[in-house]
């Protein structure tokens, strides 16, 4: 017996033309460079889509070429983000905030054939310039000035192109339509390839009600970069629902994002632990000197993840009427993997208990299978205790670089992806990070997970950041250190760190021995490309 259903590819193709088709009038909103809002329609956005796949095929793009884009949050990216696979190229997304032999080494290693950069970002595209000829550079008149000379004018291009005219390419499902590297903080980047296919799945999955939960009447304020991991996937799913974009540019101050909440609020926003933190601590900071300046949108979702999100960071969003959702991923897994919400056999359960459960990883979302394997390669018991590497496999998970043989270290025998992440899984199925693999902290032959001592200190009311490290000690082999940033006017003398830390971690279940053995006032913990605090630069200061 056979199925009787079509087989049709599955194409971001269609969701192009099912945006111009269905949802014309609906609003993408930009934040330009001086801060002023424009929009456009999603009519425009399928016309402008169009003309970019056309002007691209004229320009000589072929099947499978890469198109890199060094962009911010804006409506042209989005259009790259459908125009370039539209004409049958790749579009390879360029992490702004790497350095420039970084992003030389990437995009020749990605062999990308055109640029297209924001005309304000063309100073860093100079700085590596030099390291890969790009056979085109066509620049984005972001700011509004002119594009200056020796360089493509991006709209003049798409106003010459035939939109009409233009012919999509011929695809298939598994055909690459956009690529990313990873933050590469162990050794080089590594390229991982997306494929219709690998979208589309993601993309449905996503729109789940127990994870992104998007629908037609949502607003969606993606501060999460365009330019990293396609942004969550969310600009794809927008387009799918003609849902309403407001895209914030490079402004990603917490003052800047609560001003353009204040304007356009959102119902859904999605960002990085840190630039949620700076964000509520500005709210409460200006509920004492400025009242009323800014407040949350009642009800909003917000869609966390990137880093282990603190459990004081859930609570403090909740006392604003603020759901804070946490999932979990990389790049590599498109990158939704696991999310935290609300499981029938809890629904019962009280505020403390639903909290704890919210500071979790999350359960596997459909589609993808979730393991814990222990040192030995074992199957750690779904205890909610034992520890291991989390590995991955599904139809949107990486079985491979871009380039790189397929390697032991990275990927197992039977077809798993490796993480490197460290958690415990409990009987529900929830994860709970506990640490990278290079940041668990081995004292006297027992694990220490930087990450609970760091979401602990955080609970702090003083305390606007905690990092936690190991230093090398000849007794324990290793020993934690934690580096403390204040909130503002809220400092604790050095003598006092431990008589007031100590307490507090004792309280929340830690022993004697896991404590941190030294505490070290910084004034912010430095940061990865990414977002994510950059362990290997407080190593690299702290320990001799």
């Amino acid at each position: 017996m056979q199925s009787t259903m079509m087989d049709v590819p599955l194409s971001l193709n269609h969701l192009l033309e099912r945006a111009g088709r269905l949802f014309g009038a609906n609003e993408i909103v930009t934040r330009r460079l001086d801060k002023s809002l424009v929009t456009h329609r999603y009519a425009d956005f399928h016309r402008r889509s169009r003309a970019l796949a056309s002007a691209l095929q004229r320009l000589g793009l072929g099947k499978g070429d890469r198109v890199a884009t060094l962009s911010w949050n804006h409506h042209a990216h989005l259009e790259c983000y459908f125009g370039i696979p539209a004409a049958g190229g790749v579009m390879h997304t360029l992490n702004l905030r790497l350095s420039p032999d970084e992003l030389g080494w990437i995009a020749g290693d990605a062999e990308d054939r055109y640029l297209i950069v924001d005309d304000v970002l063309l100073p860093l595209y100079e700085k590596f310039a030099a390291m890969h000829r790009f056979e085109k550079v066509i620049v984005f008149p972001y700011s509004g000035a002119p594009v200056p000379a020796g360089y493509v004018d991006y709209e003049q291009l798409l106003a010459d192109a035939d939109p009409d005219g233009h012919v999509y390419a011929d695809h298939d499902e598994h055909d690459p339509v956009a690529m990313c590297y990873t933050s590469g903080t162990t050794g080089r980047s590594k390229g991982v390839v997306y494929s219709h296919r690998s979208t589309i799945l993601h993309m449905l999955v996503g729109c789940m009600p127990d994870c992104w939960g998007l629908k037609a009447t949502d607003v969606v304020l993606p501060v999460t970069p365009m330019f990293h991991a396609n942004s969550w996937g969310v600009p794809y799913a927008a387009v799918a629902l003609g849902v309403k974009l407001v895209l914030p540019g490079p402004h990603l101050h917490p003052e800047d994002l609560l001003d353009l909440m204040q304007e356009v609020p959102p119902t859904l926003a999605l960002g990085v632990p840190t630039i949620w933190m700076g964000l509520i601590q500005a709210l409460d900071a200006s509920q004492q000197t400025r009242p009323g300046r800014w407040k949350l949108p009642p009800g909003m979702r917000s869609l966390v993840g990137g880093a282990a999100v603190p459990e004081s960071l859930i609570r403090a969003f909740a006392k604003h009427d603020v759901w804070i959702l946490q999932g979990w991923g990389m790049t590599e897994t498109s990158p939704l993997a696991t999310v935290s919400y609300q499981r029938n056999e809890l629904r019962d359960a009280g505020d403390d208990e639903r909290f704890r459960r919210l500071a979790m990883a999350g359960v596997p979302v459909p589609l993808v299978d979730v393991r814990i394997r222990d040192v030995d390669g074992r199957d750690a018991p779904w205890d909610g205790e034992a520890m291991g590497e989390i590995q991955v496999r599904g139809p949107f998970i990486t079985g491979s670089y871009h380039r790189l043989p397929v390697s032991p270290d990275k990927f197992t025998d039977d077809g798993w992806l490796r993480t490197g992440d460290v958690a415990t899984m409990d009987e529900l199925g929830f994860v709970r990070i506990t640490d990278r693999t290079k940041d668990l902290i081995k004292s006297g032959g027992e694990w220490i997970s930087s990450v609970d001592l760091e979401n602990a200190l955080m609970a702090h009311p003083a305390v606007a950041e905690a990092a936690v490290i190991a230093i090398p000690d000849p007794k324990w082999s290793e020993r934690p250190l934690a580096c403390v940033v204040f909130k503002p006017g809220q400092a604790i003398a050095a003598s006092e760190l431990e008589a007031t830390f100590g307490p507090l971690l004792t309280k929340q279940g830690f022993a004697k021995w896991q404590l941190p053995d030294r505490y070290e006032v910084i004034d912010a913990v430095p940061r990865t490309s990414t977002g994510k605090f950059s362990k290997l630069k407080l190593r690299e200061r702290f320990v001799r």
